[in-house]
């Protein structure tokens, strides 16, 4: 026990950054591949884990072009493998000795109006959504006890604050990430572990393009939302999507912070979503959406 504690808990006090460990859950593309890249220029040895190795090319071009290949550590974890993710987190910690922060960041969107959705599409977005987040952290949580600290950082969205217009069942995953986020938080406190979501706007990631996954009512045409859906559409694609390396950069700023706060909102839409939705009474609010959006 002494030299597993030596070994896993470490000596807070003096362990620096280019000794820490981050764990970041889909890193092929979009926010994961630029946190990851972002933490080990930041310093830290960063596990890269992503469902399907065939898909790392960009992320090693991305490390190779930064100067920071030989800090990732490329790996395979499916994320709703619920079985398989004890025994992924228990390498991660035999090999690299720790984990110092885990960024949730695994996710996608089914996109469809609510009355369209199936049951089985809803739970798979909640199982890579919600459940995996909270199963690959239960498997991390012993190792941040023993040592006494940790960063838990959960890629949550806007849409967790703020209901979303055709990817309702996205937008309650992110709900559903964000209490029991706020709740771990209150329990893990005290023993050093800091729990944190990041809830950014609309950035241009694969999460609307090649992660997106469409509600079968959406696909075949069966629809009664079909035109309402494709002016929202149309509309949709008019709002100018940001870079979203800004959200990997404040990720990797987290990291490094001793004392972060619960919630960092990221990008000028989703500040102004949520400030509409505080100011304006419901009333108002929904019906701006829908002017908006062109579903009225």
């Amino acid at each position: 026990m002494g030299l597993y504690c030596a070994t896993i808990c470490g000596t807070k006090s003096h362990m620096t950054a280019s000794e820490k460990v981050a764990l970041v859950t889909g890193s092929s593309s979009g926010i994961g591949l630029l946190t990851t890249v972002e933490l080990a220029k930041n310093g830290f040895k960063v596990v890269a884990s992503m469902r399907d190795l065939g898909r790392r090319e960009r992320l090693d071009q991305a490390a190779a072009s930064a100067g920071v290949a030989g800090q990732i550590d490329v790996r395979q974890l499916d994320v709703t493998n619920f079985d398989a993710i004890p025994a992924f987190v228990q390498s991660v910690v035999r090999d690299h000795g720790r984990v110092d922060v885990l960024v949730n960041n695994a996710g996608f969107a089914v996109a469809g109006f609510a009355e369209d959705m199936k049951l089985e599409e809803i739970r798979t977005q909640f199982e890579t959504n919600f459940f995996a987040h909270v199963a690959v952290t239960q498997a991390v949580l012993p190792t941040m006890r023993h040592q006494h600290s940790g960063h838990i950082i959960m890629v949550s969205s806007i849409a967790g604050l703020h209901g979303s217009v055709s990817v309702s069942s996205y937008s309650a995953s992110k709900f559903a990430l964000e209490g029991w986020s706020e709740s771990l938080r209150m329990e893990v406190n005290a023993l050093g572990i800091k729990v944190v979501l990041v809830e950014p706007g609309s950035f241009q990631t694969d999460i609307w393009t090649r992660n997106v996954m469409m509600g079968q009512k959406a696909v075949d045409g069966t629809s009664p939302n079909r035109a309402r859906g494709e002016r929202m559409r149309d509309a949709i694609q008019k709002i100018r999507k940001r870079d979203p390396i800004v959200v990997a950069q404040l990720i990797a700023r987290i990291a490094r912070d001793p004392n972060p706060r619960l919630r960092y909102l990221v990008g000028q839409d989703a500040h102004i979503q949520l400030w509409l939705k505080r100011a304006l009474p419901w009333k108002w609010h929904e019906k701006l959406v829908a002017k908006v959006l062109k579903i009225d």
